[in-house]
């Protein structure tokens, strides 16, 4: 069961590989100067990943004007996201949660996707400045896209 609404955030650290190499994604580093959209999505290569990753890479002004930044994490390591990215260029922040801590801190475990092992199910959170959850949702199945134009509500309250 995921997060609720009204709950401290759990914290994170994890990793992004960039052209510049490894770097520490953190989730408090936004406290106090802006909001966080937190995506988990279950896998890079993916048709859906794909396209989601890809459309809200188009959008990212939108959430920058709403005073956002957008996380999106995966169970992928960063190698793999890196490559992922470059291929489709997909600008998000993409953030490798290899050993599930993050995910199963948010309750967003999908067990066995496809019959190949547990990965982060499909959710979208909005933190507040303050840390707080302001907006949760985990979608139905893997293959349902989380309510964009909600997170983009909740932004801007």
């Amino acid at each position: 069961m995921p997060i609720t609404v009204g709950s401290q955030a759990p914290d994170f650290t994890l990793k992004s590989k960039t052209a510049a190499g490894l770097k520490d994604v953190r989730l408090s580093a936004n406290f106090g100067q802006k909001q966080t959209v937190v995506l988990f999505f279950p896998l890079a290569y993916t048709g859906v990943c794909t396209q989601e990753m890809c459309d809200l890479s188009a959008g990212l002004d939108q959430y920058a004007g709403l005073g956002a930044e957008v996380i999106a994490i995966s169970v992928d390591s960063p190698f793999t996201q890196e490559a992922w990215a470059i291929t489709n260029k997909i600008t998000v922040t993409l953030a490798s949660d290899l050993n599930k801590e993050t995910t199963k801190a948010y309750g967003v475990l999908f067990p066995m996707l496809a019959g190949i092992g547990d990965t982060s199910a499909r959710a979208a959170f909005v933190i507040g400045k303050d840390g707080v959850v302001k907006y949760a949702e985990q979608t139905a199945t893997p293959k349902d896209l989380p309510n964009f134009e909600a997170v983009k509500a909740a932004l801007a309250r």
